[in-house]
């Protein structure tokens, strides 16, 4: 009998997670994982109960297991990073606050207003590489992007942003949890360090003088009496700035790697730029960049038909439920841009769903229609690098001719 064994530490596992991931939905769909005390679950059905149950907790503090102590350990030394819960890692009541304070000043509106000042740093950035004769997609379009977004939303000066996306890479770059190596953390616990330092006067600052930004949406937020905490203030901007960024970053760079090695998908494209918006959601099934999350057991259940127990921790592949053939039939492999599978499991599901994802979405639909509008004749100039972590998977390196 073929048993396969989720290992995120194989060679090329970054380069292609996806075989790995058929054989366990063939073979292994849920399995308990001693290497992480954890189970592991690969199937679209199971992916989507484990994030929609209200007894499965996003609270990681809840979790007994090696895996989630070390991580606990290595968090408490992000300073006011630690001191805050964040709507990634709280359940209701405190969930819900949250949500719904930060919500107030990040909503679907706010972002469709972004929409042509994306379009313009997307064409200044492309019109820097067309000069230049050639481009690395990463470094020279799908780096800065986001975080000139996020750092504009959030009030960022523009002579600070590069090293804005420099601390926002340290942190993410400890998204492997508890294999990530010590320089890395330490990288990263100075990172949020230097961050608290930037940020704190300029939320101060923002609390006497608002002005049209998130930080001042985040202070000005109210909810029947309740506001968001200092620490919280702080703890929100930081997600949002990892969360719109590394993630976005990668989704791009994922796209067009997937588009450029499926040319008859991107002839399609080319053929009909109306078909952006399915497009876009298909690339997320197919190529998204966050692979993996996990939930703690509230109590003893029964889940994919095995007993799980209180403080166990369900780590669910998304990457493997976009790709399950049980939902998306036996296609499922396939790039299939006419597909719209907009209940993909990209963004997660359940109360938790990626409050950020209209940005994410308007970020790589303008810049992928954008790309293949101006460079009809766009290609492959080498092999991609890749990089990230088995969370949050991405190319690091991409170049292109045309």
């Amino acid at each position: 009998m073929v048993t396969t064994e989720f290992n995120p530490m194989t060679p090329n596992f970054l380069a292609d997670p996806y075989a790995m991931y058929k054989s366990l939905l063939e073979h292994n769909p849920v399995s308990w994982n001693p290497m992480m005390e954890v189970w592991v679950l690969a199937r679209y059905e199971d992916v989507d109960f484990v994030l929609t149950h209200p007894r499965m907790s996003a609270d990681r503090q809840r979790a007994r297991n090696r895996f989630a102590q070390m991580m606990q350990e290595q968090q408490q030394r992000f300073g006011p990073f630690s001191r805050a819960q964040t709507m990634l890692s709280s359940d209701p009541p405190e969930h819900t606050r949250l949500r719904r304070l930060v919500s107030k000043a990040f909503t679907p509106r706010a972002v469709e207003d972004l929409r042509p000042r994306i379009q313009e740093i997307v064409d200044f950035l492309l019109d820097e590489a067309e000069k230049k004769g050639s481009m690395d997609l990463v470094h020279d379009v799908a780096y800065p992007l986001p975080v000139i977004v996020i750092a504009e939303m959030l009030g960022v000066p523009a002579e600070d942003r590069a090293q804005f996306k420099k601390w926002s890479n340290e942190v993410v770059a400890t998204l492997g949890g508890p294999f990530t190596p010590p320089d890395v953390m330490e990288r990263a616990r100075a990172a949020i360090e230097a961050l608290a330092e930037y940020l704190m006067p300029i939320i101060k600052e923002r609390r006497e003088r608002p002005k049209d930004d998130l930080i001042s949406g985040l202070i000005a937020a109210e909810e029947q009496g309740q506001v968001l905490s200092e620490d919280e203030i702080f703890s929100t901007a930081i997600l949002l700035l990892i969360a719109g960024n590394e993630t976005t970053t990668n989704l791009i760079g994922n796209s067009m790697y997937a588009l450029l090695t499926h040319p008859d998908q991107l002839r399609l494209l080319q053929d009909d730029p109306s078909l952006i918006k399915s497009a876009v959601e298909e690339l997320l099934r197919f190529a998204g960049p966050v692979q993996a999350t996990g939930r703690v057991l509230k109590e003893d259940m029964v889940v994919a038909g095995q007993q799980m127990t209180e403080g166990q921790t369900a780590f669910v592949l998304l990457g493997a439920a976009n790709r399950d053939p049980a939902k998306w039939g036996p296609t499922a492999n396939d790039l299939d841009l006419t597909r719209n599978p907009t209940d993909h499991m990209a963004f997660g599901d359940g109360i938790h769903f990626c409050l950020g994802s209209p940005l994410a979405r308007a970020e790589a639909q303008i810049t992928i229609g954008t790309l293949v509008r101006r460079f009809p004749g766009l290609r492959l100039a080498g092999e991609p690098e890749w990089g990230g972590t088995f969370i949050i998977r991405g190319v690091k390196k991409l170049p292109l001719a045309w």
